[in-house]
């Protein structure tokens, strides 16, 4: 079966920045299900589980750091020092590393638009990534921004997508988006139309992590009782997709669609009448 898109041995792997590990830890577990185990970057940091799986990791290291709390994609290199000179010679930004992160290195950074990614050298052995307890993907990305077909050079050019080498993602267009696919898999879409002034950060270029949920309603209800909030939901073919903000002011998406879905644009501006205030 194609193999999961997230995790050790996987291309991409998704990060929560947090100021209060504790809080976030029983907030995703109430809401999506997740179990910790402690990460080897110390005790400030920890693995988020789905069964036996490792499906994201989450760390108390936005303060440290000056970052926004949010949760961010790191896309794995062959070179973590190459990649962020390609970053930057690309007229990106490079905020923090390469540095020593566990097993490897990594480096935080925004694309030209101002999108935060990160990339991550793995410089030790990774073991087998186990599947996802339903055959479906850990998480998915979707990219807001100025130019799908901009972006798309930029990622392409920093990452290696469709380079020809062995095992690189592949990148096609359907319905004025740019796909892309890796390893059997659709990873992340790329669409236009963000404003970098918006003051939405919804409508600014960033990086959009969705995870997957038998059922959207339930999960909807869940981040409200234990102090998240719905910032809007949408209708997609096969099922729906809502994007949510934990305690802390990060904001993810979790669908009940199996693959990462085409909403309507007109569709984002239904948002639900209890959104809260954002900056």
């Amino acid at each position: 079966m194609p193999a999961p898109l997230t995790g050790a041995a996987a291309p991409c792997w998704v990060n929560l920045m947090t100021r209060d590990l504790g809080a976030a830890q029983e907030f995703y577990s109430a809401v999506l299900g997740w179990s910790f185990r402690p990460g080897k970057l110390g005790q400030e940091f920890s693995v988020a589980r789905r069964g036996d799986v490792p499906v994201a990791g989450i760390g108390a290291m936005a303060t440290a750091y000056r970052v926004a709390v949010a949760w961010t994609p790191y896309f794995a290199v062959p070179d973590a020092n190459a990649a962020a000179s390609r970053i930057r010679e690309r007229s990106g930004t490079v905020a923090v590393g390469p540095l020593a992160l566990g097993e490897g290195r990594g480096a935080l950074a925004a694309d030209r638009d101002g999108a935060v990614f990160g990339v991550w050298e793995r410089t030790e052995p990774a073991a087998a990534s186990p599947p996802a307890p339903d055959d479906r993907s850990h998480a998915w990305l979707r990219l807001h921004t100025r130019n799908a077909f901009d972006a798309a050079i930029f990622y392409g050019e920093v990452l290696g997508w469709a380079s020809g080498r062995p095992g690189c993602c592949e990148v096609s267009y359907e319905k004025d988006e740019v796909v892309v696919d890796c390893r059997g898999r659709r990873l992340a879409r790329i669409g236009s139309g963000a404003v970098e002034a918006a003051p939405d950060p919804m409508l600014r270029p960033h990086w959009q992590v969705y995870f997957p949920v038998a059922d959207v309603t339930a999960t909807v209800a869940a981040a409200r009782e234990n102090g998240g909030a719905l910032v809007e939901r949408r209708p997609l073919d096969g099922g729906s997709e809502a994007t949510l903000m934990d305690p802390d002011g990060a904001l993810f998406t979790v669908t009940d669609v199996p693959e990462i879905a085409v909403a309507d644009p007109a569709d984002r501006t239904a948002r639900a009448q209890d959104r809260p205030p954002r900056s």
